[in-house]
This record gives C-alpha cells, structure tokens and sequence, in this order.
C-alpha cells in the first residue's frame, strides 16, 4: 500500500509540472490575491484530476481519436496564450489574469498528459478515484506555489518576466506536440 501510495504521489508531482509553470507564469504575468491564487490553483488542481478518470474511461472504451488529437488541443491552446503574451510583454498593457474560458482553456491544456496518463492508472495499485484525488491535491498545491514564486518574479522583472512566461506556454504546447506524435 505505502508503495502503490508512492508512485501515485510520484505520478501526481510528475503531471503537476505542467500546471506549476503555467501557474506560476500566471502569477508573473498578472501577480494575484489570494481568491485569485486559490482559484488558479483549484481549476489546475480539478482538471488535473479530473482528466486521468476520463482518460481511463475513454481507453476502456478504445476510442483511439481522442488521442489523435488531444495533443493538437494543447498546442493550439497554449501556444496562443503563449503568443499573446509575447506580444502584451513588448507593450504598456496592464496585465490581465486568465479567467472563465481562458483559465477553463489553460486547465485543459496542460492537463492534457494526465488524460494520456489515465490509461495506467489501473498499473498503480491503488483505487483509481483515490490516485486522482492525490493528483488534483497535489497540483492544487503546486500550482498555489507556482503562482507565488511568479508573483515575486513578475514584481522584481515585470516585462521580461512576462516574455519569459510566454515562451514557457509556448514551450510547453511544443512539448506536449512533440511527446504525444513520437517526436521525443
């Protein structure tokens, strides 16, 4: 048990990197309360456990299309956050948190590796509701921490914080391309 207990902890930290940087991008980029901060971290946190239990159950019915695309969607979705912080970094724009269907976006997009990783949730040894539960606790809690440790970057670098951030987004849409199509 303390074993299958492990690797669930282990898989949680590995699938919450994604959210950690976006989160903490976000906190760069837009430096939020508390509320805000919660909330950031609470839409990471649920789709990231939401998405393995969807993965699992599309796997069990072997509807193989989702993964032909799933990956697309988070290039296309991170790449145009990223791209749009690109641009508002090299202009006087106030910055503008992710919210409603950005933030909805974003949650889904970098929780994309977690549908791919529903699959071997039966292969952890624990409940699979429960391997979701430590994963949507421990991103909530990664990605509250991410949006800190940007806060204070974006406050020290303002501006090359921001392009920093966006090339992260952006980074990280390439990775989740190049992962799911055999690149790397």
């Amino acid at each position: 048990m303390i074993a299958a207990m492990f690797a669930a902890l282990l898989l949680a930290i590995a699938l919450a990197m994604d959210a950690f940087a976006v989160a903490m991008v976000q906190g760069a980029s837009f430096r939020p309360g508390g509320r805000d901060t919660l909330r950031i971290a609470l839409y990471f946190g649920i789709f990231q456990g939401i998405m393995p239990i969807i993965g699992w159950g599309l796997a069990r019915l072997s509807l193989d299309w989702v993964a032909a695309i799933d990956h697309w969607i988070a290039f296309g979705v991170l790449g145009i956050l990223g791209l749009r912080m690109l641009i508002k970094s090299e202009h006087d724009e106030e910055a503008v948190p992710l919210n409603g269907l950005a933030l909805t976006g974003a949650a889904i997009a970098e929780s994309i590796d977690a549908l791919a990783a529903g699959v071997t949730l039966p292969t952890i040894g624990l409940p699979i509701m429960t391997t979701c539960i430590v994963i949507a606790l421990v991103t909530t809690i990664l990605s509250a921490i991410g949006v800190g440790i940007g806060a204070r970057l974006g406050q020290r670098f303002g501006r090359p914080a921001e392009f920093l951030g966006g090339l992260i987004l952006i980074g990280l849409g390439l990775k989740i391309l190049a992962e799911h199509t055999g690149v790397i």
